[in-house]
């Protein structure tokens, strides 16, 4: 079994139920896909930094963030790998808020990054892409250079188009198809 057979079985085993739910994006959607269950989940964390990494090891890259929650296990797991196969990426996280106090920041870690830096950004689920192009704008204003966008999910709802229709360079490890079956 590959590593993505492995990490396609945990995400349906783990992060897939089969109910009514309303979406971040305010629609209705019969199905679920909670990726935190799978990225906090240490085979599955494995999985997804391993699968992440190869994807993106050779950019030239210094970072890997995106927006919290969903992207904070994603960038740690990829930073972890990166470290340990000797390309070291920083992980960063944005905040849905700006900070109130101290240094009021929209993206936390990544030190070390600076305006010009090349990175990668990570998001678990992708529906319409509202949440990844709120990132994007704060990862834009904090001066990176963004080369490639990865979601673990693209629930084939518009977001993918979107993304790839502002130009940006958008993979996703798996899509509602491949999860659900249909």
């Amino acid at each position: 079994m590959t590593d993505r057979e492995e990490l396609l079985g945990i995400i349906r085993s783990q992060s897939y139920e089969k109910r009514e739910v309303i979406l971040t994006s305010g629609l209705k959607s019969d199905f679920y896909v909670d990726c935190k269950m799978t990225t906090t989940d240490p085979r599955g964390a494995l999985l997804v930094g391993k699968i992440i990494f190869e994807e993106i090891k050779d950019l030239n890259l210094e970072g890997v963030g995106g927006m919290t929650m969903g992207a904070d296990p994603i960038a740690t797991s990829v930073a972890l790998i990166s470290s340990i196969e000797g390309n070291p990426l920083r992980a960063f996280f944005v905040r849905k808020e700006q900070k109130k106090h101290g240094k009021k920041l929209w993206i936390e870690g990544g030190y070390g990054l600076k305006k010009g830096s090349r990175v990668a950004v990570v998001e678990d689920v992708v529906t319409t892409g509202g949440s990844t192009l709120k990132s994007v704008e704060r990862i834009k204003e904090a001066g990176f250079v963004i080369e490639k966008i990865i979601s673990i999910v693209d629930r084939e709802e518009g977001g993918s188009e979107l993304v790839q229709g502002m130009g940006y360079e958008y993979l996703s490890l798996f899509t509602k198809k491949e999860i659900v079956g249909t």
